[in-house]
Order: C-alpha cells, then sequence, then structure tokens
C-alpha cells in the first residue's frame, strides 16, 4: 500500500514531469478502439459527444462515417457538423475533412472518425492522423476512432492472421501519445451476428465480408490484440501517473533494443518485430543500418526500400543511425555496448554458395562475438526461394571488369611463349602474376579473380608438359600450379581492395574537399545574402536539380536566393516551406506533409529556432536521395544554419553597437544640454533677477555689467544653438556649398575679428604667406570652420596666445592654428573630431559642448578639404590643427587690374 510517508522526501521524474509540461498547451486525443469494423466505436463516440453537448460543452463533428446504419446517423441529429472538403481526383469527386475549417472554427471538442484514413493526394497531409495531430497542436480536443489492425507495428501480424493485407495504417506513436483510450468490444458471436443482420456493411458486403476476413477466427484474434494493446496502454497511463506523483514502483525499465535492417524486403519485419517487443517490455529502440565503406552504392530501389524502413521505424518511435566499417558485427555491437543496448534483434541471414559456407552471416558473427547481450532472430514470413546472388564484388560489373583478364592473360601467354623461345625460362608464373596485379589494380577484385583462374588454365595448358593439354604429368608441377593458383588469388584480391579502398578514399576525399571549400566560402561571405547564394550554388553543383533558400521577412517566407531562378512558388508548395518552417520537420516531396509537391522543403535550424527553409527539388523525382546524398545534404544544410546564424549574430551584434554608441551619444547629448543651457539661463536668469529687484539702486557701472553679462551668456546660447542645427544639417546632406573664388587672407581676418569681438582681449597672430593662392569653396562656411578652431583654442588653449598660419604646399592652401595649451592625447587624435567627444585634454579638463570641432571637419569635408590634428609628441606645446585645400588659379577676367 503506497501511504503519503511512503513518497516522501521523493521527487517526482522529471522526463514524465517534462512530458506532462510538452502537453500543456496541447489538445487532448481520446481514441475509441475496436477489434473490427461493427463493433460501435462510431456510436460510442457520438453517443458520448450528444451527452457532453447537453452539459454546454462547444462540441462540433469535423468527419463521421455512417456507413449507411441508421442508428448512428440519427445519433448526428443536433450536433453541428462540418462541410466536407470536396476535391476532384480522376474523374472523381472526392469528400474529405476539411482541416482549414476546423481551424477556422476552434471548437473546443471536435469530432474525426476513421483516424488511419487515407487523403486525396491534393490534401495538406496524405493521412488523417496528421490532421489530427495539427488539430492537437492548435488546442483543440479530439475524439477519434481506430481498429486495432490499423496499427503499424501489427501490420504484419494482421496479415497473417487474416490473409488481407493492411494498407491504411497509424504509428504506435499515435495511441501510446493518447490521453484516453475507450476499447468498444463486443464478442465475435455478437459482431457477426450484427454482420448477418445487415448492420455493419449492406447485404452484398457482408457477404463478401463473411467469407473473408468476418469469421470467429480472425475476429478472435484481433479481439486479442485489441484487449492485450488496451491493457497496455492502461499500464502505460499507470506507471506515467506514479512516476508524475513521485511514488515509488518497478517501472524503472533497464531494456534497451538494438534493430539491425539491410536493404532487402525482411528489413520491414524485423523493424515490426522490434517495434512489438519495445511496446511490451515498455523500452526505448533503435534501428541501425551497417555497410562497409568500400562497398558500390547500392541500386536506387535497394537504397528507396532502406529509406522506407528507416522511415518506418521512426514512425513506429525508433532512433535511426548508419554505422560504416569493414568489420559489420564489432561495429554493431560496439554502438550496442555505447547506447547500452541490452537486446539485439536481427534477422535470418541467407547463405550465399560456397562463400555462405566458407563464411559466417552477420547474424552468426553478432551471435558468437556477443557478450552479456541478447540477441533475437527474426525469421522471414516467407521461404526463401530466390537464386543465390553474386558476392558484392562481382555486382554492377562492367564489361571492363570481363574483358581485362582476358587480354592481359592473352598478352601474358604471348609474351610467356617469347621469353620461353628466347630464354628458356623454368618458371614464368610471374609474367602471369603481373596480369592479375594488373586486372586487380585497373578493375577491383573480380577481376582479379577471374584473371586469377584464366592464368591458372593459361599456364597449364602452354607451358607445362603435356603442352596443350589441361593434363598434369608430374606431381611437383600439379603442386607449384596449386600454389601458383592460390598465391595469385590472395595477390590479386588484396591488390583489388587496395584499389577499392584508395577509390573509396578518394570519393571522401572529394566529399571533404567540398565541403571544406563550401565552409570556406560560407566563413568568407559577411553577410545574410552571401551566404544564401554560395549556399545554393554549392547545394545545386552538388546535387543537381533545383533548390531555393527562403527566408522569414515581414512575417511571410520569401525566395532569397534560387539557382536555376524560381519567379514564385505555388498556394501548396508555400504551404509545404511553412510547415518545415514552423514544425522544424520536413514537408513537401516524399514526406508525410503535402507529399505531392515537387519541392522538399527542409529547415535550417540552429539553438534559437528555424532560421530559414531550403527547398530542393530532385533531379530524379522517381527515387529517393540516396544514403550519401541524404549525408552530405544534411551536412551542406546544418553548415548553412550555422553560417546564416553567425550572420544574423554579427548584424545583431552590429546593431547592439550602434544602439549602445547611440545611447552613449544620447546621454552625452542630455549631459550637454543640461550644461550649456543650463549655465547661461542661470546667469541669465540671474542678471534679469537682479536688475528687476535692485536696478534702481545699482550703481550704473555694476547694471552694465550685468547687461553685458546677459548678452554674453545669450551669444553662448546662440552658438550653441547655431551648433546644433550645423550638425544637424551635416548629418542630413543639407549643407549647400557654394563654390566661388576664395581669398583665404579676408576669411581669416573676418574670422579673428569676429572672434576678438566675442572674447575679448584672446592674443591672436596671423602670418599670411605673399601670393597665397585663392581656393574653390563657401567663404561663409570657412570663416564657420576658422572660428571653431579659434573657439576651441580659446577653450583650451591657456593663458598664451593662439597663431593663424596660411601657406601654399605644393598644389595646396594649407592653414593651421595653434594655441599655446597642454595638447591632447596621441591616442585621442582622431576621436576630438567625434560628436560631443570632450575628452583628450592632458591636463584632464573638459569644457565646450563637444561639436565645435565635429562641425569644422564636416564643413571642411563638404568643401572638398582635409582636417588634422598634432599632439605634443610631435610638437614643443599645445595642439595643432592644419587645414589642407585644393589650391586654384583666378582666371585672368576675373582679376582685378591695379
Amino acid at each position: 500500500m503506497v501511504t503519503p510517508e511512503s513518497s516522501r522526501g521523493r521527487r517526482p521524474d522529471p522526463d514524465a514531469l517534462l512530458t506532462l509540461a510538452g502537453r500543456e498547451h496541447r489538445g487532448k486525443l481520446k481514441i475509441f478502439l475496436g477489434a473490427a469494423p461493427g463493433v460501435g466505436k462510431t456510436f460510442a463516440m457520438l453517443a458520448a459527444a450528444r451527452r457532453l453537448k447537453q452539459d454546454g460543452v462547444d462540441v462540433v463533428v469535423g468527419l463521421a462515417e455512417t456507413h449507411g446504419r441508421g442508428e448512428t446517423a440519427v445519433l448526428l441529429e443536433g450536433l453541428e457538423v462540418l462541410a466536407r472538403r470536396r476535391l476532384a481526383y480522376r474523374d472523381r469527386i472526392l469528400e474529405e475533412f476539411d482541416i482549414d475549417a476546423a481551424l477556422a472554427r476552434t471548437p473546443a471538442l471536435i469530432l474525426v472518425d476513421e483516424l488511419a484514413h487515407s487523403n486525396a493526394p491534393d490534401c495538406r497531409h496524405p493521412k488523417r492522423w496528421q490532421d489530427v495531430d495539427e488539430l492537437l497542436d492548435a488546442g483543440i480536443d479530439v475524439w477519434s476512432t481506430l481498429n486495432i489492425q490499423h496499427l503499424e507495428s501489427l501490420a504484419d501480424v494482421v496479415s497473417r492472421i487474416t490473409g488481407i493485407r493492411v494498407r491504411e495504417t497509424v504509428p504506435d506513436k499515435v495511441l501510446q501519445d493518447a490521453d484516453d483510450v475507450v476499447l468498444v468490444d463486443i464478442t465475435p458471436t455478437e459482431l457477426l451476428a450484427r454482420l448477418n443482420e445487415g448492420k455493419v456493411y449492406l447485404p452484398a458486403t457482408a457477404m463478401h465480408a463473411a467469407a473473408n476476413f468476418f469469421n470467429l477466427r480472425n475476429l478472435t484474434a484481433l479481439r486479442e490484440l485489441a484487449l492485450r494493446r488496451t491493457a497496455d496502454r492502461v499500464d502505460d497511463q499507470m506507471v506515467d501517473h506514479l512516476r508524475q506523483n513521485a511514488v515509488e514502483g518497478p517501472w524503472q525499465s533497464a531494456e534497451r533494443l538494438l534493430a539491425c535492417v539491410g536493404t532487402d524486403e525482411h528489413s520491414e519485419v524485423v523493424v515490426r518485430t522490434t517495434a512489438r517487443l519495445a511496446t511490451g517490455l515498455n523500452a526505448p529502440w533503435m534501428v541501425v543500418h551497417a555497410f562497409r565503406p568500400n562497398e558500390p552504392d547500392v541500386d536506387a530501389a535497394k537504397a528507396a526500400r532502406l529509406a522506407a524502413t528507416l522511415a518506418l521505424a521512426e514512425r513506429l518511435g525508433a532512433g535511426t543511425q548508419r554505422l560504416s566499417g569493414s568489420d559489420l558485427a564489432s561495429e554493431v555491437l560496439r554502438f550496442a555496448r555505447r547506447e547500452n543496448i541490452t537486446q539485439i534483434i536481427v534477422g535470418k541471414s541467407r547463405r550465399q554458395g560456397l562463400r555462405g559456407l566458407l563464411r559466417r552471416t552477420l547474424s552468426d558473427e553478432i551471435i558468437r562475438r556477443s557478450t552479456m547481450i541478447g540477441i533475437h532472430v527474426v525469421a522471414g514470413d516467407k521461404p526463401d526461394t530466390a537464386p543465390p546472388r553474386l558476392p558484392w564484388h562481382w555486382r554492377g560489373t562492367s564489361v571492363g571488369t570481363f574483358a581485362a583478364p582476358v587480354i592481359s592473360v592473352a598478352l601474358a601467354v604471348g609474351l610467356g611463349l617469347i621469353l620461353n623461345h628466347l630464354l628458356k625460362l623454368p618458371n614464368l608464373s610471374m609474367v602471369f602474376l603481373t596480369a592479375v596485379l594488373f586486372s586487380a589494380l585497373r578493375f577491383g577484385v573480380a577481376s582479379a579473380i577471374l584473371a586469377a583462374f584464366l592464368s591458372f588454365l593459361a599456364y597449364n595448358f602452354f607451358f607445362i608438359e603435356p603442352i596443350y593439354t589441361f593434363t598434369i604429368a608430374a606431381p611437383d608441377e600439379l603442386f607449384a600450379l596449386l600454389i601458383f593458383l592460390i598465391v595469385a588469388i590472395f595477390t590479386g584480391t588484396l591488390a583489388g581492395r587496395a584499389r577499392e579502398q584508395a577509390e573509396t578514399v578518394r570519393k571522401r576525399a572529394r566529399a571533404l574537399q567540398a565541403l571544406f571549400e563550401f565552409s570556406r566560402k560560407l566563413s568568407g561571405a559577411s553577410g545574410v545574402d552571401e551566404v544564401l547564394w554560395a549556399a545554393v550554388a554549392h547545394m545545386q553543383s552538388t546535387l543537381g536539380g533545383q533548390v531555393i533558400l527562403l527566408l522569414e521577412q515581414d512575417g511571410e517566407l520569401k525566395i532569397n536566393a534560387a539557382w536555376p531562378p524560381v519567379a514564385e512558388l505555388d498556394a501548396g508548395e508555400a504551404s509545404a516551406a511553412r510547415w518545415a518552417f514552423d514544425r522544424l520537420e520536413p514537408a513537401g516531396w516524399r514526406t508525410g506533409t503535402l507529399p505531392n509537391v515537387r519541392f522538399q522543403f527542409r529547415p535550417l535550424a540552429t539553438s534559437r529556432g528555424s532560421v530559414a527553409v531550403c527547398g530542393i527539388e530532385p533531379a530524379h523525382p522517381g527515387r529517393a536521395f540516396s544514403g550519401e546524398e541524404e549525408r552530405t545534404l544534411t551536412s551542406l544544410l546544418e553548415q548553412t544554419a550555422i553560417a546564416l546564424d553567425r550572420a544574423r549574430l554579427v548584424g545583431d551584434a552590429v546593431r547592439a553597437a550602434a544602439l549602445e554608441q547611440n545611447e552613449a551619444l544620447r546621454s552625452t547629448l542630455l549631459a550637454s544640454l543640461s550644461h550649456d543651457l543650463r549655465t547661461p539661463l542661470a546667469s541669465i536668469t540671474g542678471a534679469v533677477t537682479s536688475l528687476r529687484q535692485f536696478g534702481d539702486q545699482m550703481p550704473l557701472e555694476d547694471r552694465g555689467d550685468l547687461l553685458a553679462s546677459i548678452e554674453e551668456e545669450a551669444g553662448r546660447l546662440s552658438r550653441f544653438v547655431a551648433n546644433m542645427l550645423d550638425m544637424s544639417r551635416i548629418e542630413s546632406g543639407a549643407i549647400k556649398v557654394r563654390r566661388d573664388w576664395v581669398d583665404v587672407a579676408d576669411v581669416i581676418r573676418a574670422a579673428t575679428a569676429r572672434v576678438q569681438k566675442t572674447f575679448g582681449g584672446r592674443p591672436i597672430t596671423i602670418n599670411v604667406a605673399p601670393a597665397l593662392p585663392f581656393m574653390r569653396g563657401d567663404a561663409h562656411l570657412l570663416e564657420q570652420v576658422l572660428f571653431n578652431l579659434l573657439d576651441n583654442a580659446h577653450k583650451y588653449g591657456g593663458d598664451g596666445g593662439t597663431n593663424v598660419h596660411a601657406r601654399r604646399e605644393a598644389n595646396d592652401v594649407v592653414i593651421s592654428v595653434t594655441d599655446a595649451g597642454s595638447g591632447v592625447k596621441k591616442s585621442d587624435l582622431d576621436r576630438i573630431f567625434e560628436k560631443f567627444y570632450r575628452g583628450g585634454g592632458i591636463d584632464g579638463r573638459k569644457a565646450g559642448t563637444g561639436l565645435g570641432l565635429s562641425i569644422a571637419r564636416g564643413l571642411t569635408e563638404a568643401m572638398g578639404g582635409t582636417i588634422l590634428a598634432q599632439s605634443p609628441a610631435q610638437r614643443r606645446r599645445g595642439t595643432r590643427i592644419i587645414l589642407r585645400f585644393p589650391a586654384a588659379a583666378m582666371p585672368v577676367t576675373a582679376q582685378v587690374p591695379n
């Protein structure tokens, strides 16, 4: 008995809580499960729905199949029934469940009959259970019906019991993840009675069903399967409840299953058998396919069969893996030990001729080498009547594989006859061994073995007494010939395998080189567009067909790169792309979602979610991607996703830096405004207040000082506002620069006079070189630049004077403004021209708004000049600002006569 004390101090199982949390915003699924058609699943579902409707629950019938049963049709009265979607297919009109109407209606509970139904080709999903899954993701509760024979893992068992192949199946995970399973059960005798009364099918159909499917033996077996599976489901629910509530119990499964599959048809039986074992043991399981790296690629049919087998395993809830190695048994066992596998399920291997007698099969080798791991061998459901196959070395051979040994042995015979005639050599076996090695290195193991046997025969026929017969007179000659044959076979086999392994290494090196080149291109791509086009071009050249990449912009997926070019996607392709982007799963061609569209869409996912969607239209739509193509595509998509994520992170970092800089500028601007506006306003306010209160009592001289202070501070405010306006005009490009002839000396004198009028007795020395040339520019803007430089010298120049010097250097007019202050740190020489920058002084002082020099640079560059600063390290003292403009000779017509 479980008491509160017994569970005190224990925590709920984390995995169980995560599973529960994952279903929090998902709809609830209830499945009415039956052993066979006619047991009353739809009737029970509708009856329960009517009771909920009476209780005020928003219930909608999305689809219900009455099959002409009157008592079932009556239950639909009073329930809201959605209209079915009508589709034209092969000169017929099909009626299907309208999932879009259901999503738009958004009821609390929707009824969708026949969960295993296959939808028409133009529907969004090929299976109705996928429609139900989308409804659940939308938060809608769903009730549905299912017969036990439609479970994926039981399809082969049902086929053996009834002799009828089940074509419409539902993955076992759908039943396992259902929130509630209701078993609708009647005895086989009652079901047969209902069939005879016409309550299951119409009379004609009922007679056919009774003769084939509906017999006592079949119905009894199906009922047992339904009862067992329901009991397993109830047990799973109990275990989940105990785990979520931290109640101790013996539910922890120590079993982990591993199924080994290949390209044969028997692999599907192995997968289904493993699924049933895993369900019975409540254990996780995996499926692996092991192959040798030097084996040639399998044909399209076998590749498609293997892909279908692995897809079946994933639908049944298994993880899949591909293993590569020369020793398959060692690879499988090494993987099993690494993954803590307790049981391995393999198919019964077929022995192939002499090779099968001399060499163990994979299942035999795994059984022999395994320790502490149980092995299950699954026999096929059909006897092995297929003819023995050639070893893989001989499959897929070309004409050269057989022609090369014949020609090389013929040449060896000719050379041997010549050498025997000229030199009378006692042993010519090395000549024939050369032919074997040539065949091995050029065409592989199969060609080498054939060359070894041809050499054996030719050597005997032409060079061993009695010649021109296959008779061997001397026993030592027979022994030497047999030794030659063994050496030739082993040498040829080793050389052939070395060639095939070298070819495999070359293929992998080419693939790695291509992947390296692709990675290098992506690493050199600085923006998202460059990454997209590099990825599209490389994937198209590698896989062929058509490749597109889509990014989400303003809530819509739009084509950003495509090769060959694609104008736009049709509605079905756009829906498949959106599905892949939102659900992080493939959609489109050869998938479970919209499989009839021409593209297969795959999400490019990172830790931050989907970053893009890749659409691939294969060059050969009739076959699936081979294993090598699949691995290549997966690697390219992963590399592209990482590159896109990196490019976006770089963009985010740039934007973050810009925001940080803007924030710093904003803070600086606010500080400047608070100081440069508040200080003059405070002085003006204080002076005005004094004049208003004590003006009549003040001496005339004091009143003059206050009025001068008001005038000075007002001018300071005016300059500050002017600087702000000038900076705004410079940044917006609104500055209009005139191209007049400018006399630099006149502008310097005007700017100096303006400064002396503004700041009073600051000494300024002017040195203008004689015959200083004119420049093309705007005299007013140049005066403003010089005023800002002199203003800066006034603030930072200390007690000394300021020197203004103008001269000609080559074809330039150079103007310099030098103060006698402490100077600027060398590291800050470029920063003093930035907006609102007021640091950098050696004495640490900060004055002004930090706009004067920035405005000076903007105006100077607008007139085509340059500006720079020199530090005390370059001079003895002070700071020097140097302006440089192109000199211009004044036309003769514009010169004034003396």
